[in-house]
């Protein structure tokens, strides 16, 4: 199932970047790298992304659709 490998893949990578964000985001100001990032916007979108993945992921192993699950 090649969607799963690329949902885990984008997943790793977004969780990294958080991890990246918030690394960068605890530093003293003088030695970030590239200070003029918006570190927590950089941060919040790679958990929104994070979070989007693992419930994408959740619906391709159960086999359910994510969502609701009546028709309108």
């Amino acid at each position: 199932m090649p969607e799963v490998g690329a949902t885990v893949a984008a997943l790793v990578i977004a969780v990294a970047l958080a991890a990246f964000a918030n690394w960068q985001m605890r530093r003293p100001f003088e030695r970030r790298w590239l200070p003029v990032v918006p570190w927590l916007g950089v941060q919040f979108l790679a958990v929104a992304v994070a979070l989007i993945m693992l419930a994408h992921l959740v619906s391709l192993l159960t086999g359910r659709p994510f969502g609701r699950n009546y028709a309108p």
